[in-house]
């Protein structure tokens, strides 16, 4: 297969993941500086996760259905451009409650995108690479976004990031029109048979519905809380659920938390800018660990830095003013990182290589309404659960779900060796 396009196109990523990142971590922000608290924040991000989830159905069946790549991305871009501006322009928590569910359903529309067009760009053997180059610019416009963040929120107060994030997505949409039609399409679906687009998907907390899956596609968890096992693949969503679960308790919950601490706003994005700093040099170093010691110990391994991340603001909640707070912040950020970068990359083979021939659109179906449910959960969840019991409460709760993630992990190990040998 040669070639259908200049790869130029990949370069609307830049802007686009600028804005991306940019408006999830100011948004927050912006509804602590409106006066809102950890109640309203978690409200505001379990509705912009539920509408990415659906956002995801929906133009992947536009995409299935009229084969659109750059009208897609031009919308998407447009809207988001749209919403950055009536933000900046807002002054009132109510109108931020209807406009980050449009900002979900349509930030998402270029998810699905991206992962076509690097898998119509070049041969087969050509995916992983191209895939790493997307990934990493991708990260590049996060470090963008967080260091513009940085230095801008030290000296004027959050409002006029909006019209950054604003002129980034116009951008994004001006660099997508080097999108250009193409002789041939690769069906979505492709991505379910493809070890490096599940992989870019799974790394990237993207959701991939080729299937919209069905209560009898449930069947195999649905057994399990009958008290028996029908697959173990059962045991791996629930698993993956738990691990969605308790790792979105922290991530929604961390803005807030730094800003009771006395954090700035630069503070924060500076936090955020070492994290994902952290995660471009792990990224690098993450499949040599796991050609090492191999997928399935590596999935278990990745546990320890994550729940050891955790557990730390859980602990020394009362020392996190200051510089010492600084330090334990950075700490607890880069260890998250650490371990979610090698978590995605193992999990992601050890999925691919569970899923039965001919069965993959529906699995992977159900393990992204898994991953859909536990981020909306756990969302949801952290406001009233940091309100009524604290945020040391909420951290060791999302330790003690992602400790039932890594049991469960290792049950579902366990099983489906005994089954082969049996």
């Amino acid at each position: 297969m040669q070639p259908i396009q200049s790869q130029k196109w990949m370069w609307y990523i830049l802007p686009g993941q600028i804005t991306n990142q940019g408006l999830n971590i100011v948004i927050p922000l912006y509804v602590i500086f409106l006066g809102g608290g950890i109640g309203e924040v978690a409200i505001i991000t379990a509705l912009q996760n539920a509408t990415i989830a659906g956002g995801s159905i929906f133009w992947g069946k536009i995409i299935d259905r009229f084969h659109t790549r750059r009208l897609i991305l031009l919308i998407s871009f447009f809207v988001v451009f749209l919403c950055s501006l009536e933000i900046y322009f807002t002054t009132s928590i109510g109108i931020l409650y209807c406009i980050s569910p449009i900002l979900g359903f349509f930030i998402v529309g270029r998810n699905p995108v991206t992962q076509l067009l690097v898998m119509e760009s070049v041969q087969k053997n050509l995916w992983s690479w191209l895939f790493a180059r997307t990934s990493i610019i991708s990260t590049l416009g996060m470090l963008t976004a967080m260091a513009i963040g940085t230095a801008f929120s030290h000296y004027f107060d959050l409002r006029p990031y909006f019209l950054i994030c604003a002129a980034s997505s116009g951008v994004a949409m001006m660099l997508s029109m080097m999108v250009k039609g193409a002789r041939f399409h690769i069906e979505r679906s492709s991505i379910a048979h493809s070890i490096q687009g599940l992989r870019y998907t799974i790394g990237h907390h993207h959701f991939v519905f080729p299937k919209i899956p069905e209560i009898y596609d449930f069947k195999h968890i649905i057994t399990i809380f009958r008290g028996k096992i029908s697959n173990e693949i059962g045991i791996f969503y629930i698993a993956i659920f738990c691990f969605n679960l308790g790792s979105n308790m922290y991530s929604t919950a961390w803005s807030p938390f730094l800003i009771s601490r006395h954090f700035s706003n630069s503070g924060v994005f500076l936090n955020y800018l070492i994290q994902t700093s952290t995660m471009l040099l792990v990224f690098f170093v993450a499949p040599k660990i796991i050609s090492k010691i191999g997928e399935e110990r590596s999935t278990l391994v990745a546990f320890m830095p994550r729940i050891l991340a955790i557990i730390i603001p859980g602990i020394a909640v009362s020392m996190m003013i200051g510089s010492s707070g600084t330090v334990l912040a950075i700490i607890s950020s880069c260890l998250l990182v650490i371990g979610f970068s090698i978590f995605s990359t193992s999990s992601s083979v050890i999925f691919f290589r569970s899923i039965p021939q001919g069965f993959e659109g529906k699995y992977l179906g159900v393990n992204s309404a898994v991953t859909g449910i536990g981020v909306f959960t756990g969302s949801l969840a952290t406001g009233e659960f940091t309100k009524t019991f604290g945020y040391s409460v909420l951290f060791f709760s999302s330790a003690a779900v992602l400790v039932t993630s890594l049991v469960l992990f290792a049950v579902y190990f366990r099983y489906r060796l005994s089954h082969k040998i049996a």
